[in-house]
């Protein structure tokens, strides 16, 4: 986890989302391991950094747009590793490596959200079923964001990036 660094959207290219990112003023990095589990620990992290940024009101949107992504990142773009437990019964990391990452970043007058998973497949928007439990998640990105888009990792990175984009107002 961290606040500092070089963005992972500044080598993508013309299909990054739509601001300058000269105008960068803040980033938070949240490094998390392929469990279903690391949804809630995203949603934490994405409180807190917004609550650091004075934009407490953009949490509900932007919550709910992380939550989509980061299950998607786990559920398709790792998979879901089981949990190791110690003798105890306790759960724990087992010291395995992030593999999904989320990245927040304030630009002027814009949020960007943005989860980079090991895998290249295009993220799908799914056909709507309203009894299905599962495949709105990006229509929800859709509708709750200003933007969305993804682009394949360049380089000695594998994997994808999607983003979303707020406006914030500031």
């Amino acid at each position: 986890m961290g606040t500092k660094g070089t963005p992972m959207l500044d080598s993508l290219g013309h299909q990054s989302p739509p601001v300058d990112l000269r105008t960068l003023s803040g980033t938070a990095t949240l490094g998390l391991a392929p469990r279903p589990e690391s949804v809630r620990r995203a949603r934490d992290f994405t409180r807190s950094t917004l609550h650091g940024w004075r934009l407490p009101e953009q949490f509900d949107a932007v919550a709910l747009v992380v939550s989509e992504l980061v299950t998607n990142a786990v559920r398709h773009g790792v998979g879901v590793r089981p949990t190791t437990f110690d003798e105890e019964g306790h759960a724990y990391d087992g010291g395995e490596r992030s593999a999904v990452e989320l990245e927040l970043m304030r630009c002027s007058g814009r949020l960007i959200c943005a989860v980079q998973d090991p895998s290249a497949a295009a993220p799908r928007v799914g056909e709507m079923d309203g009894v299905a439990e599962s495949g709105r998640g990006l229509h929800l990105v859709e509708c709750f964001s200003d933007g969305w888009g993804w682009r394949a990792l360049a380089g000695e990175r594998r994997g994808k990036v999607v983003w979303a984009v707020f406006r914030t107002g500031a």
